[in-house]
């Protein structure tokens, strides 16, 4: 939907993903159907099928597109999963995504929005969640790699003065 929209702006994107299991691969080939049509319309879409903890390809897609801003909404997600595939959480969520703060600090992106999650709350109890909330204690391997993202994103953002803003998404995949 994100990327919908954005063409409908007339803006110029570039799609990544693996294309994993994790959820019906045919659901994630039909979006990326309505994204080729919708980009084809407008010229302005390009994907990509890569994996992100492939330091130099994405180097090489930053440097080959030369992006300005970059929308990070790709992670392994899952609780229950993280529990029994561990690897696979830091593999993508903490290698994957140091990899594209790497690249946005070499390439002096303007802009770093990426996907966090209301697992981050851990075991709070105190109702609505707020973001002054203390955060510090996930209750899984999922929300601790999500946790990570914050903290490196925040070093980041001061250390290399990227721009960076995170969502704190409840359960929008499903």
């Amino acid at each position: 939907h994100v990327c919908l929209k954005l063409l409908e702006e007339d803006i110029n994107l570039i799609g990544f993903d693996n294309i994993n299991s994790y959820y019906e691969t045919k659901i994630k080939n039909d979006r990326l159907k309505k994204l080729e049509l919708k980009g084809k319309k407008n010229k302005n879409w390009k994907f990509i099928k890569g994996d992100l903890e492939n330091i130099d390809f994405l180097l090489e897609i930053f440097n080959n597109y030369k992006p300005d801003t970059v929308i990070h909404l790709a992670a392994q997600a899952g609780v229950r999963y993280s529990i029994v595939n561990p690897k696979i959480y830091i593999n993508s969520n903490l290698i994957g995504f140091s990899n594209v703060l790497e690249c946005c600090r070499i390439n002096e992106i303007k802009n770093f929005i990426y996907a966090s999650s209301s697992s981050v709350y851990g075991g709070n109890t105190k109702l609505p969640f707020s973001e002054n909330h203390q955060v510090n204690h996930p209750i899984s391997l999922y929300a601790a790699t999500k946790r990570s993202n914050e903290i490196m994103a925040h070093s980041y953002s001061h250390l290399y003065d990227i721009p960076t803003i995170g969502l704190r998404f409840f359960t929008v995949y499903g």
